[in-house]
């Protein structure tokens, strides 16, 4: 072989591993790269501890719903899986229905734009986004709709994405980030014109406290929108395979159990809300949310060999793959649930404070 021959195998080998590694992968062209990732706010040295840590929560069912354990439990969970999911998924976590002929970035857009339209409010309204991650929605919403939009997040790591995107994204002067917990938010009552949260009260170990919060910041009159979590009519607590889809949905996603589809309006009109609509999304004729999940097989068995190399180098901290593991056996749960229609990630409420409302 001819030193000509060498040069060309040696050049393409090398840029096909910088495509491999650098290029190929992220969910979004402008997203986080495999080089980049980290264990939040977590040092790279205790990633493992931390992971391990986030598991023993479920050798301790009762801690989990111990409203003061949640907190830090949902917080360790982000600064393992945060830098993965904006890698893998994009910088909008949650689920939205296929739309035939539309990118998954589309029906994602779409699903988000239908949430602050569903909360009629007007350009240079403040709007709360409750459980906002890196600010995925926040930021479409915010341009969609010219509303002020503040969102809240208990996890530190996210709101430094978070602002960062903002940056990026020129809609720093719509969209403010807050480091907090969605229980006891840092708001005084009456202040927002609208909220909404997307698939992100299914962390609170009790939905009445969170939807209380909400009916406080709320000015009267003022609507709110949420897609929850829910297992449906179709789940049968009492059947062992349903149980197992469900747990695992638990474990992998970090919730202090899922609720019952019919939990959802009577909590919200525990608190003083109006019902105004509620709806499954995930429901025919919607096309099935879980495709993407399906589809993307390939591209997890692909990342996953990916952080297995880059943890053995050192570059991706020790633990990584225990946390993409989790999530790629979370990804089958969740498929699982969507399959068999016993679980759905967007049974929407939308309810209304009402005109008469006083905060508690």
């Amino acid at each position: 072989m001819d030193s000509l021959t060498l040069f060309c195998t040696g050049a393409l080998l090398a840029g096909g591993i910088y495509w491999f590694v650098c290029i190929l992968g992220p969910a979004e062209r402008k997203g986080k790269r495999a080089m980049d990732l980290s264990g939040g706010s977590i040092s790279a040295e205790k990633v493992q501890d931390s992971y391990d840590k986030y598991w023993s929560f479920f050798r301790r069912p009762k801690e989990i719903e111990t409203a003061e354990k949640v907190p830090d439990f949902v917080d360790t969970f982000y600064n393992l899986v945060t830098d993965i999911y904006e890698w893998g998924w994009g910088q909008s976590f949650h689920f939205s229905p296929h739309v035939p002929g539309k990118s998954h970035k589309d029906a994602t857009r779409l699903h988000e734009e239908m949430a602050v339209d569903l909360i009629d409010v007007k350009p240079g309204d403040r709007i709360l986004d409750v459980g906002c991650g890196v600010g995925g929605p926040m930021r479409a919403i915010a341009a969609h709709s010219r509303a002020n939009v503040t969102g809240i997040t208990i996890n530190e790591y996210q709101v430094k994405r978070a602002r960062q995107h903002n940056k990026k994204a020129g809609l720093e002067s719509l969209c403010e980030v807050v480091c907090g917990n969605f229980l006891e938010m840092p708001f005084p009552e009456n202040s927002f014109d609208g909220a909404y949260s997307i698939e992100a009260t299914c962390h609170a170990p009790k939905l009445e406290e969170v939807y209380a919060e909400i009916f406080r910041v709320l000015k009267p009159g003022a609507l709110y929108v949420s897609y929850e979590w829910v297992t449906t009519d179709k789940y049968k607590g009492d059947d062992a395979e349903h149980m197992d889809v469900i747990q695992g949905i638990e474990r992998g996603d970090a919730l202090p159990g899922l609720r019952s589809y019919t939990d959802i309006a009577e909590t919200a009109r525990k608190v003083g809300f109006e019902v105004v609509k509620e709806k499954d999304l995930a429901k025919p004729p919607a096309q099935p949310w879980w495709n993407r999940l399906k589809m993307g097989r390939i591209a997890y068995w692909r990342n996953h060999i990916l952080v297995t190399v880059l943890a053995a180098v050192g570059i991706a901290p020790k633990g990584t793959v225990d946390v993409h593991e989790m999530l790629f056996k979370t990804a089958d749960f969740l498929t699982r649930g969507g399959e068999t229609g016993i679980f759905s990630p967007m049974h929407m409420i939308l309810c209304r404070k009402p005109e008469t409302a006083k905060s508690s």
